[in-house]
């Protein structure tokens, strides 16, 4: 059956509860329809540090999401299990605001390269603005793991607005705190292009010491 893109509409802010709550539903709804080897044991987790307290309101205890294949079972949603994070996968923690903004972009694989190469020259113009490396304080990323049945099921469809980020991205609500910043056509925010209140209000929300 697949999701139809066309269908979906914005359920909530990159990194709420309804958000990450949606896109670990359409996640399994999309794994459950692969053709998947029934011995798959797969993990992917994402979570988002230093959000808007907004988005830990009612007691949330972090802002993530997750996707798991084990034992024969598909599993997912809001968090980021310590199951999960054991299997081998995909997993991030990093800074909501390095890349709130640029996931509700559509595209397919030169979009993702555009917004790699993008935020590469982001990171760069704060670590040179900072005056230090690494100063968002990014951990290392474990390496990542993508069994060809898994890629092929999360990423079927991307070049014509399909696939697990597509859906995530229309499924994401604008956050306030971009709409005044500069950014690329792809929505990664162009750091070097912010004045001075600018940059010292990006820095504080990606939660840099200074």
């Amino acid at each position: 059956m697949g999701v139809d893109v066309a269908d979906l509409e914005a359920v909530g802010e990159f990194g709420s509860k309804a958000w990450c709550e949606a896109c670990g539903r359409y996640g399994v709804q999309l794994l459950e329809e692969g053709d998947l080897p029934a011995d798959t044991a797969w993990g992917f987790s994402e979570i988002y540090t230093h959000p808007p307290a907004r988005l830990l309101e009612g007691g949330r205890q972090m802002s993530a999401y997750y996707l798991m294949v084990k034992d024969g079972r598909v599993s997912g949603g809001d968090g980021a299990p310590e199951e999960c994070r054991a299997l081998p996968g995909f997993h991030v923690a990093i800074n909501w605001a390095a890349i709130c903004n640029q996931s509700r972009s559509l595209y397919g694989r030169e979009g993702q390269r555009q917004r790699s190469a993008e935020e590469k020259v982001m990171y760069q113009e704060i670590e040179d603005y900072v005056g230090r490396p690494n100063p968002l304080n990014m951990a290392p990323r474990a390496k990542a793991v993508w069994p060809p049945a898994v890629g092929a099921t999360l990423g079927a469809g991307s070049e014509e607005g399909g696939g697990l980020h597509n859906i995530a991205a229309t499924l994401q609500a604008p956050s306030p705190e971009f709409a005044d910043l500069p950014t690329t056509e792809l929505g990664v925010p162009v750091f070097s292009a912010m004045t001075d209140e600018q940059k010292r209000f990006f820095l504080a929300l990606c939660g840099a010491e200074l």
